[in-house]
């Protein structure tokens, strides 16, 4: 198995990539960009992979070598990744990395340092990553991962060669899953659709039985809404369950971070706290709650994008289009919507979800706010034939 079989649905890229790995058409910066769930990120680290492979013939990008398995998983001393759970990347964090930029490589090959959501660095922090792109030393390569090239400064991007992922198949999911986690066809199927083609939630929905059951209740919001109360309701049971599915995601972290914290100062084995302990203690909960909101607005906006498939799946129908619905499972429910709307206000409750995304993502509208409006927006109009 090659670095590269991870990447479903992305036989062009994956193509580019490997003739740049043999040194056709190589550069010192790359730009990744996709949908979320497209693979932006594991195709930079495949590419440092296929970058550092010590292949004695073959694919390159092996898989086998001790270089591919280090940089897969994430100990390799040349490969460095930066990632955030909190809503920006700071200058602090990118200077670190230019001046690791700037060291020779251990190994033979290249120095490389991959930013994972280059779209949420901060104005200083793009100004110092432009200047050490600009400037490179010979043997680092920088690649940027980001939604869009309109995410990235436009002095950035200009000097980047561009990779563009898409949205795999649902045929390519489902077969990935099949392939990689042992899924039955019928799991691996519904998990392709209902994930639209984002690989890690399509994982989670094959695996875990919890993550189906909370899909399964924000899909069946839209044939409830049918008065003011069941709005608030909805509201607030979706803003339950998603910071509910946050607090899980982040909760063991954050006691682990804690209990590092504890150790490195001694808290556990001497029983007192040194004067340092509470600025550091003071720094860890600031950013663990800053964490904390970006993982629920995360969640939130996966939960956004469900009730968006259904009111696709409502105007699909309704226009008689061809193709599987996302929301098979539930026609009955997407038959609902149907006989309560027109699909022209199906297709404007749509751009009424993406307002409300902004709002929280852009703009900072408590979440709870958002969802108690939109839902309002949402619901099914008075006298609508059920």
């Amino acid at each position: 198995m090659t670095v590269w079989d991870s990447l479903v649905g992305q036989a062009r890229p994956v193509e580019a990539l490997r003739r740049a790995a043999e040194g056709q058409g190589m550069s010192h910066a790359w730009l990744f960009t996709g949908p979320p769930g497209s693979g932006r990120s594991n195709a930079a680290i495949a590419f440092a992979a296929a970058l550092q492979c010590e292949r004695d013939g073959g694919v390159v990008g092996c898989g086998t070598c001790h270089a591919c398995h280090t940089v897969l998983a994430g100990s390799h001393a040349d490969v460095s990744v930066i990632r955030t759970e909190k809503l920006s990347i700071g200058v602090d964090e990118v200077r670190d990395l230019v001046r690791r930029a700037a060291l020779a490589p251990v190994g033979r090959r290249w120095q490389i340092l991959i930013v994972e959501d280059a779209d949420r660095l901060t104005e200083h922090a793009c100004n110092a990553l432009l200047k050490a792109i600009e400037e490179p030393t010979d043997r680092t390569v920088w690649m940027l991962c980001a939604p869009t090239v309109e995410d990235v400064l436009s002095t950035i991007r200009s000097r980047c060669r561009l990779v563009t992922l898409s949205t795999p198949t649902t045929a390519d999911v489902a077969a990935f899953l099949t392939r990689t986690a042992g899924v039955d066809d019928a799991l691996a199927s519904y998990a392709a659709r209902a994930s639209q083609g984002h690989i890690g939630r399509a994982r989670a929905l094959a695996r875990d039985e919890a993550t189906r059951n909370r899909r399964r209740e924000v899909v069946g919001i839209p044939a409830r809404l049918t008065s003011l109360g069941a709005c608030m309701t909805a509201a607030a049971n979706l803003n339950d369950v998603t910071k509910e599915e946050a607090d899980l995601l982040t909760g063991e972290l954050d006691a682990r971070e804690k209990a590092d914290l504890d150790t490195a100062y001694g808290v556990v084995e001497r029983g007192r706290r040194p004067r340092e302990y509470a600025p550091a203690l003071a720094a860890l909960e600031k950013g663990q709650k800053t964490r904390a909101k970006r993982r629920h607005l995360d969640v939130v906006d996966r939960g956004l994008m469900d009730l968006v498939s259904v009111y696709r799946d409502a105007i699909a129908l309704a226009t008689h289009a061809t193709g599987t619905l996302v929301n098979e499972e539930i026609r009955d429910d997407v038959e609902t919507v149907v006989r309560s709307a027109t699909p022209e206000l199906n297709l404007r409750r749509i751009g009424w979800i993406f307002e409300a995304r902004e709002q929280m993502l852009e703009f900072n509208v408590p979440v709870a706010l958002a969802l108690e409006s939109m839902m309002v927006a949402l619901k099914v109009p008075e006298g609508s034939s059920r």
